[in-house]
């Protein structure tokens, strides 16, 4: 236990001094980086003292110090994303890293409030200087610079229209200096920033990614285009004889090549990748060489070659394209074998043999490379097609390998987008596969099946195969835990197959119904719009209408009736229309809750659909009123009637409200 309490007080100690290290913040809330790592390196007197201390360190001490060094970690993981992210990345996603700094503080303050400075020995001069920094997380928590509003909306502006040629130069130039991006070194770390972002995505940086980098080249191009001082000073620095500013620039770049696209024997750049069968990846011309010279082991690693084989790493190609286009360098050339008249009906003989091997890296590889080709172009999704790549993604939905998974259904779901490979897709035996990543893969994989099987249902055929899949249930639970866009993702796929109505009772029994009424009360309503376009499928069918009465429904949707968009009204008039029809005590309900008045607006302010809808519920209403007070009310009761309920027409003066 002693040697854990001090391996565990120095890892501390690391953590603090890694946070002390961190030069600088890139982030346009610097303030609140600087004062936090400020804060925490207040803490090592406390974890110097606990390394040094003879008392040995109690079971609960050790849980509260293990948690305390988590939330550092995660502190450290923050904070260094301040200072070496993307400042584009870092200001488009300033709400979201802005929240993680919350719950940062927050998890920083409960671990620090956990600590018994008695039983960990402590002098009182660090007792109270621990206590002082957590009175200043506390006092700090919610406390946030007030965000440049101008350059998130320019920054939106622009990133939105990446591919929009006559972008505004005052626009660019605004972004740019607000940025701090009008520099060569500035320019060089945001492309080295940007860089690592896609290498750590694994070889699919995903569109959010992709514009990004697209966006920078833009700035790029824009700094070397209007600002001629740029070169010009860049010149007498670097180069007072004779030097232009764009060999400057590439010679500044080519400089900061990322490691991992350096080959391992040259040190340059490589620009046909190949993989040997120890897992390491070499410039073509090298490897050729070495092996010619009669060497049969790995340059990096000395381990014993089991074959001669070379493998494209089309995935690392591509990543060095990318770095290539950004940072305004000629791309690397296709390899001559690569020159035909359609580069992708080549390569994919290569993958369709990788997809075939044993092996699970070339496995996972191939995936990922056919993954990104289904991405880009619709002849692409069609040349994979015809190569008969399908049946082998669907093999591999089954595979162990979770990152070679996640390839493969984000594969199909990008072939998918051509109708022609729907029937394909479906043919090949994928659904089972694609509900099996929907219940047991990654959140990313599940978020990818959803959206897959959303696709295939838009083929009325496909309905009724996949409800019988058992799709529904995980969807359902997708639904309710996945992220926003799990969420959407589940919510599409849930609409498409419950247009069928066999799928109607699977989907209630499934939960659906509780979880799209979470769904509508969830404070952001994020999923409102989706929640009640369901809601109003579901409850054409005798179990929905059940569960969303017992639910507690009414209120709800008659709060949507009230406040919300008219969208939402129109589908929630819908819902109620169902719950109203032949159940007398919703029937009161509604008008207990105030309904008509809201009604009557929606019948003049409403959409066209939102209107008929309002329309048909308020005849409903009338017409129950009326059978229940014909004859026995009198003048007061009608009175004191419209008074409780609202307003009430005849039925043909609201009939004559349609227009």
């Amino acid at each position: 236990m002693e040697e854990e309490k001090r391996t565990l007080a120095r890892n501390l100690i690391e953590i603090v001094d890694d946070i002390s290290s961190i030069p600088d913040f890139r982030c346009s809330v610097k303030r609140q980086y600087y004062n936090l790592a400020r804060k925490l390196k207040l803490l090592t007197p406390m974890f110097e003292e606990i390394r040094d201390s003879k008392e040995p360190l109690q079971k609960e001490s050790f849980v509260t110090l293990s948690s305390l060094k988590e939330s550092l970690e995660f502190a450290r993981e923050v904070l260094r994303l301040g200072s070496e992210g993307s400042r584009i990345y870092l200001a488009l996603k300033r709400e979201e890293i802005m929240n993680r700094f919350q719950e940062l503080t927050s998890n920083l303050e409960e671990a620090l409030g956990g600590i018994n400075y008695v039983r960990l020995d402590i002098s009182d001069e660090v007792e109270e200087q621990v206590e002082l920094v957590l009175t200043q997380l506390r006092r700090g928590k919610g406390r946030i610079d007030a965000p440049d509003v101008e350059l998130e909306e320019d920054l939106l502006a622009l990133y939105n229209k990446i591919n929009d040629l006559s972008t505004d130069p005052t626009l660019i130039r605004r972004v740019t200096e607000k940025l701090q991006l009008m520099g060569i070194d500035d320019l060089t770390q945001e492309s080295i920033a940007l860089h690592e972002m896609v290498s750590a995505s694994d070889g699919d940086p995903g569109e959010t990614m992709e514009k990004m980098s697209m966006l920078l080249k833009k700035i790029k191009d824009f700094v070397q285009s209007e600002n001629s001082d740029l070169d010009a000073s860049t010149r007498i620095k670097s180069n007072p004889a004779s030097c232009s500013g764009q060999a400057v620039l590439s010679r500044s770049i080519t400089s900061l090549i990322p490691n991992d696209f350096r080959c391992p024997i040259s040190l340059e750049l490589m620009r046909d990748p190949v993989i040997v069968s120890t897992g390491q990846t070499y410039e073509r011309s090298c490897i050729e060489k070495w092996l010619e010279q009669g060497h049969a082991t790995c340059p990096k690693t000395q381990q014993t070659l089991a074959n001669t084989v070379l493998t494209p790493n089309f995935v690392l190609r591509s990543l060095v394209e990318q770095w290539c286009e950004v940072n305004g360098m000629e791309p690397p050339k296709r390899p001559a074998s690569s020159a035909s008249s359609n580069p992708v009906q080549t390569e994919m003989e290569t993958l369709l043999r990788m997809l075939k091997s044993n092996s699970p890296d070339e496995q996972r590889s191939a995936a990922g490379e056919i993954r990104l080709l289904a991405k880009r172009n619709a002849d692409n999704r069609v040349a994979i097609a015809e190569a008969g790549a399908i049946p082998l993604l669907v093999d591999l939905l089954l595979t162990s390998d979770s990152r070679t998974q996640e390839h493969a259904v984000t594969a199909l779901l990008n072939l998918s987008i051509c109708e022609e490979n729907k029937g394909s897709i479906i043919s090949s035996g994928a659904v089972p596969g694609i509900v099996h990543v929907l219940r047991k893969g990654s959140m990313e994989s599940r978020e990818n099946a959803a959206a897959t099987l959303f696709s295939l249902s838009g083929m009325e055929e496909n309905k009724v195969m996949i409800g019988a899949s058992g799709a529904i249930p995980p969807l359902v639970i997708l639904l309710g835990e996945g992220t926003q866009r799990g969420k959407k993702d589940a919510a599409m796929a849930l609409f498409n197959l419950c247009v069928f109505q066999g799928n109607k009772g699977k989907a209630v029994r499934a939960g659906a119904v509780p979880t799209l009424m979470r769904l509508l009360k969830e404070p952001q309503g994020e999923m409102v719009d989706e929640a009640l376009t369901i809601l109003a499928i579901l409850s054409s069918h005798p179990e929905g209408r059940a569960f969303m009465g017992a639910a507690r429904a009414l209120p709800v949707l008659v709060g949507v009736i009230k406040c919300g968009s008219p969208r939402n009204k129109e589908n929630a008039v819908a819902v109620l229309i169902h719950l109203c029809s032949g159940d007398q005590q919703h029937m009161i309900e509604v008008q207990e809750l105030g309904l008509m008045r809201p009604l009557l607006d929606l019948t003049q302010n409403g959409t066209d659909r939102g209107k008929r809808k309002a329309i048909q519920l308020m005849v409903r209403i009338n017409r129950f009123i009326e059978q229940q007070g014909e004859g026995q009310a009198t003048e007061a009761e009608t009175v004191n009637q419209q008074q409780v309920y609202g307003p009430t027409l005849d039925n043909a003066a609201i009939e004559r409200l349609v227009i």
